[in-house]
C-alpha cells in the first residue's frame, strides 16, 4: 500500500512539474505550486516574469546577450511608411532596463559611449558621451514588411488581412483593431502590415510584437512550443521567409549628417553646389538686365527732347 501511495505521489508531482512552464519564453526556469518563472538576465541577475503575457523586449535582449556570453544557444542569425521611419541597424546589445521591463531612454552598454533609444530599444540619435540628454519617446507605429514563401494559387487580399489579424491576436495577443492597414503585392509575395496605436498610449508595447515576430521568422520562436509562425488564408498555410521592421516614433529621431555615409554626403554636396551655382547665375543675369535698363533710359529721354 505504501508503495502504491508513493507511486501516486510521484506521478502527481511529475504532472505538476510538467505543467509548470512558461509558454511565452522557452529560456525561462519554472518551479513551485503555484508555478513561478524566472529569466536569467546575467550571472547574478534573475528576473521574475509573467508568462501569461509576452515578455518585455528589454529583458529578452539581456537574456539573449547573457546566453551568448556564457556559450548557450540563441540561434541568432515595403519601404518606409513615412520619411522619419527607421530600422534597427545596431541589432542586439546588452540594454539597461527599468523596473517594469521598459528600456531606459539612455543606453551606454557598459561603455562611455551613449545614445538615445525609443520605447522599442532602437537607437534614435547619434552616439555621444555620458552627458547626452535623452527623453522617453514612444514608438506608436510599426510597419512589418514580410515576404511569404511560394504557395499554390493566388492569395485573396481581403482573406489575407483576416488571416493576419487572427494570427496576430492568437500569437501576439494583439487587438485586431490595431492592424490599421494591410497591403499585398502578389508578384513580389510581399505583405506590408501597419500596426498603430494612439500616440498617447504608453501601456501597449509594440516592440513585443516585432521582436517575437523577427525571432519567429528569422531564427526560432521564443515560445516554449516552437511552432512556426503561419497564416491561415482560406485553409492555405502561408509561411514567411523574411521580415523587415520599420519604427515610427511620436517624435522624429535626431540623427545628424555626421553619421551619413561618404556617398550620401557627396551627393548632398554636389546638389548643394548646383543650387548655389544656379542662384549665382540668376543674380548675375538680374544685375545685367538692370544695368542695360539704366543706360538706355537717358538716351530715350534725349531723343524725346
Amino acid at each position: 500500500m505504501k508503495v502504491l501511495i508513493a507511486l501516486l505521489v510521484g506521478t502527481f508531482v511529475g504532472l505538476v512539474a510538467s505543467q509548470c512552464e512558461c509558454p511565452t519564453m522557452k529560456w525561462a526556469k519554472c518551479d513551485g505550486n503555484p508555478c513561478t518563472c524566472t529569466l536569467q538576465l546575467g550571472v547574478d541577475n534573475t528576473q521574475n516574469i509573467d508568462c501569461t503575457k509576452l515578455i518585455p523586449k528589454c529583458y529578452l535582449m539581456k537574456a539573449e546577450m547573457h546566453r551568448a556570453r556564457t556559450g548557450q544557444s540563441t540561434r541568432s542569425i515595403g519601404g518606409k511608411p513615412v520619411e522619419t521611419a527607421f530600422v534597427d541597424n545596431d541589432g542586439i546589445y546588452d540594454p539597461e532596463c527599468e523596473n517594469d521591463g521598459k528600456f531606459k531612454a539612455k543606453q551606454c552598454n557598459g561603455t562611455d559611449e551613449c545614445w538615445c533609444v525609443n520605447s522599442a530599444g532602437v537607437r534614435r540619435s547619434d552616439k555621444g558621451d555620458k552627458n547626452i540628454k535623452c527623453e522617453p519617446v514612444e514608438t506608436y507605429w510599426v510597419r512589418l514588411e514580410m515576404k511569404h514563401k511560394e504557395v499554390v494559387g493566388a492569395l485573396d487580399a481581403t482573406k489575407l488581412r483576416t488571416g493576419i489579424e487572427s494570427a496576430f491576436q492568437q500569437r501576439y495577443q494583439l487587438d485586431k483593431g490595431l492592424v490599421k492597414d494591410v497591403q499585398y503585392d502578389k508578384a513580389g509575395r510581399t505583405i506590408v502590415v501597419d500596426v498603430e496605436k494612439d500616440k498617447a498610449d504608453k501601456k501597449l508595447d509594440l516592440a513585443l510584437i516585432s521582436y517575437y515576430m523577427e525571432k519567429d521568422i528569422k531564427v526560432l520562436p521564443l515560445y516554449s512550443k516552437e511552432q512556426p509562425f503561419e497564416l491561415s488564408v482560406e485553409g492555405t498555410k502561408v509561411s514567411m521567409e523574411n521580415v523587415l521592421v520599420y519604427y515610427v516614433d511620436a517624435v522624429p529621431p535626431t540623427f545628424t549628417m555626421k553619421k551619413l555615409t561618404g556617398g550620401v554626403i557627396a551627393v548632398i554636396v554636389v546638389v548643394s553646389l548646383i543650387v548655389i551655382a544656379g542662384v549665382l547665375v540668376l543674380i548675375f543675369l538680374n544685375r545685367r538686365d538692370k544695368t542695360k535698363y539704366s543706360k538706355a533710359q537717358p538716351r530715350e529721354m534725349e531723343t524725346m527732347s
